[in-house]
């Protein structure tokens, strides 16, 4: 798939007043300062799409970009802020879960975790909490350049192991990275792939 336009629709905290077509939407989320912007700037190709921060938890808002006229980009916030309340943990997570459970546009998520930690607990319990709920997902692996390929294979071993100590088969997954544009293309045919399954339904 070649991006040909992206441009950005709304940003809202009110699943009700996400946009009203019928268009696929891809949600992308992951834990703070994941690279989850610089990796949908990287798959867009426009340098500043989604807003990138050195602070984590800067997308507080589910925000829409319209792509190639025909899907939906959503860039939904982060979990695991480190840096706002209690109570504002708590509004996000409402939404976000509101955002999975109402979305009926929403064809898959897109999970992003840092390849360069081992399998963080937030993330396999959100991963969980998606399966649980039947909502289709992926793994995306950030920032692949940092680690040499067999630093990669083995930490993915490690979230195989634990994650086929409930699953059936390891989940779907892709290693990327934003700097060098390593996965963009996998990404792009695999979200090409499904709209045009969705055609044919």
């Amino acid at each position: 798939m070649k991006i040909k336009s992206a441009e950005f629709v709304v940003s809202n905290s009110d699943v009700a007043k996400c946009p009203k077509s019928r268009l696929p939407e891809y949600a992308f989320i992951g834990r703070s300062n994941v690279g989850k912007s610089s990796l949908i700037n990287m798959l867009t190709s426009r340098k500043s799409l989604a807003k990138t921060s050195g602070k984590p938890g800067k997308t507080q808002l589910i925000n829409h970009f319209l792509i190639n006229k025909n899907w939906h980009l959503v860039d939904l916030p982060g979990y695991g802020y480190a840096r706002v309340s209690k109570s504002s943990k708590k509004v996000f997570q409402k939404f976000i879960t509101q955002y999975f459970s109402l979305r009926e546009q929403l064809v898959t998520a897109f999970v992003l975790v840092d390849i360069r930690h081992t399998p963080q607990p937030i993330d396999l319990e959100f991963m969980q909490w998606l399966g649980e709920n039947g909502i289709p997902f992926s793994i995306i692996f950030t920032k692949a350049d940092k680690l040499k390929p067999n630093a990669i294979t083995k930490h993915i071993e490690d979230y195989k192991t634990i994650l086929l100590e409930t699953w059936e088969d390891m989940p779907n997954h892709f290693i990327t990275s934003s700097s060098k544009s390593i996965g963009k293309d996998d990404v792009l045919e695999y979200i090409d792939e499904l709209n045009g399954n969705m055609d044919m339904e």
